[in-house]
This record gives C-alpha cells, structure tokens and sequence, in this order.
C-alpha cells in the first residue's frame, strides 16, 4: 500500500480504535498509535483493543508505539487524543512530520489550558500547515457496530478536505461532507459537547418535551452568537459539527450525556475525571466572556460544573432569562 493511501491515527481511545476498526473493514490500510506497548500488542496479536473491545478489528489495520514509523508510513494522520493531551502530541510527532503531511483532529473541546481551537495549537507544534477538524454525529459505539455516521472535515486547504473525503469516506457506515469554515466547525463540536452536558442536567431533572426543545433552540443560537465572534459561520453549528453531533450524543451513550444526569443527581466529578465536554463547557464560557458574547444556557452549565451554582438554581435562572435573540 503507498503512503499516500495509508491513514494513520494517533490514539488508540474509543474513537480512535472505532474509526479504524470502520476504515479497516472497507478495506483500507489503517496504522494506528499508541504510547501504551500493551494496547498495541493486543491490536497486532489478539486483533482486540482494551479500550474498545466491540469493535473488530481486521487485518489490514496495524498498531504501532512509534511515532517515526507512523509519520514515515502514512501522509494523512488523524489526531485522536484527549484535548488535555494534544499540545504534547502536536510536539511530539513534530519531530517526524514534515511540510508533505496532513493532519486533522477530532477533539471535541478547546485545547486546555489556554482555551485555543485545537487547530491553533497543533499548528505550534507541527512543521505542517495542512491541517483541519473532523467532527459530526459519529459515536464510537456506532462506528464500532457499522451503524450509519457521518462527519464532516473543515479546512481553508482544499487539498485537506479533498484528502479527507478520499481516505475516510467509507459507505454505508461513514460518509464524510467538507466545509472551509475551520474556525466554526471546531468551535461547533466543542459547543456540541457542552450543550450535550446541559441536555442530561434538564433529562435528569425530568423537565420534560416543552423545556428540552427550547433548550435545543436556545443552544443553537448560543452557539450561533459565539461562532461568529470568534470568526466563523453561524450556519455551521446547525450542520453536522453542532446540531447533529448534539442529537446523536443526548443519550445514554455519551459521556458528556451521563455526567449531565449525575450533575442533576448532585454528584460532583473531579476534574480529573471531566469529560471533553465538560472541558469545553468551561472553556467556552470564558471565551464568550472575553468575546462579550451572551451565553446564559453555556455560562449556567460553566458555574454548576465549577462548584459555583446549584443546578435547579442555574435551571431557574435559564428558563426567567429574556432570550430575544432566540
């Protein structure tokens, strides 16, 4: 197989694992990476990851710990890492990447701690400037089952878009759309994920049909104000990256879904133990601070993450909130 037809996915978490396990089976040549020698040894011996045993994992897909060996086998790479971590990626795979490369990312959050896209950061670390966002309504237990997902890639190259759409379309199980608006799709997945949070805090809190629709409307035009603040498009978060990727998560099989229940229950969650987005939750609601941009839904899901709100308080004070915008 060449290597421009070859992907390589950094990280071997549940998404990372599930795409693969969707690419291999479509017969692709897929390498995945992974820090941990063990993971890797089970993919390459047993065909199985730890992390995501659902998912089948075929022969044309490798495990590998070696960054050089990753870079020197695959052009297309896709970074599947937790947004706490990509900043140390981006550096590390910097030492083997070179200007031939294409990079995107499918963080659903904004890079900790400074709350920069994703794809700014990763343009600090790495010696390529090809790079873009994959993100939409794609649960890794979806992909690892062959259900029907699609995403979307963003770039300003078209040449990254283009690649995306070659290398990772793979019907009927995975269809990829592109888009140039960088900036709003990344901002889109990341607000998916904090808004996915605040459906769980109104589930669990049984506010019932009528409050969970105005929430879903309030939310995506909240996400519409901050995605035009801060550059992009507001159309965008009601296309795959925003609305879409939020409906598929508001379940019991999203992480950001559950924590919203346990939050309504009144358990707290360590920080160490947030999800990306409850990360992006945060994040976003000190980038609206800053962009002046109103945000009451995002900036009440920030406060009952941090300790500084009640849940049933912040849910009262959503709903008696004037919202002529929406």
């Amino acid at each position: 197989m060449k290597r421009s037809d070859t992907i390589g996915i950094v990280g071997a978490g549940q998404f990372g694992t599930a795409l693969a396990s969707v690419l291999a089976r479509a017969g692709k040549q897929v390498v995945l990476w992974s820090r941990d020698h063990q993971v890797v040894s089970s993919i390459n011996m047993k065909r199985v990851c730890p992390r995501l045993p659902s998912a089948p994992l075929p022969q044309p897909l490798e495990a590998t710990a070696d960054p050089k060996r990753l870079a020197q086998e695959a052009r297309f790479l896709v970074m599947a890492v937790s947004s706490t971590d990509v900043r140390d990626r981006a550096k590390e795979f910097g030492a083997y990447l070179d200007g031939s490369h294409i990079v995107v990312h499918a963080i659903g959050a904004l890079a900790t701690p400074t709350n920069e896209r994703v794809s700014e950061v990763m343009s600090l670390g790495l010696p390529t400037l090809k790079i873009g966002v994959l993100a939409g309504p794609a649960l890794p237990q979806d992909l690892a089952e062959g259900e029907f997902a699609s995403m979307v890639c963003a770039s300003s190259f078209n040449e990254v878009v283009d690649e995306a759409r070659r290398l990772l379309n793979a019907p009927p199980a995975l269809r990829l759309y592109g888009s140039k608006d960088l900036a709003g799709v990344e901002l889109a997945s990341a607000l998916a994920g904090a808004y996915t949070v605040a459906l769980g805090l109104c589930d669990g809190l049984g506010m019932g049909a009528g409050p969970r629709a105005v929430l879903i409307t309030r939310a995506v035009a909240e996400a519409g104000r901050l995605v035009v603040a801060a550059g992009g498009q507001q159309k965008t978060f009601g296309g795959l990256s925003g609305l879409g990727n939020l409906l598929v998560r508001a379940s019991d099989r999203s992480e950001d879904y559950k924590l919203g229940k346990r939050l309504a229950d009144g358990v707290m969650t360590a920080e160490a133990e947030r999800t990306e987005g409850a990360r992006a939750a945060l994040a976003g609601a000190q980038l609206a601070k800053q962009l002046k941009a109103r945000l009451p839904v995002l900036t009440g899901v920030a406060a009952v993450l941090s300790g500084k709100a009640e849940v049933r308080e912040v849910a009262t004070l959503i709903g008696d909130t004037v919202a002529t915008e929406e």
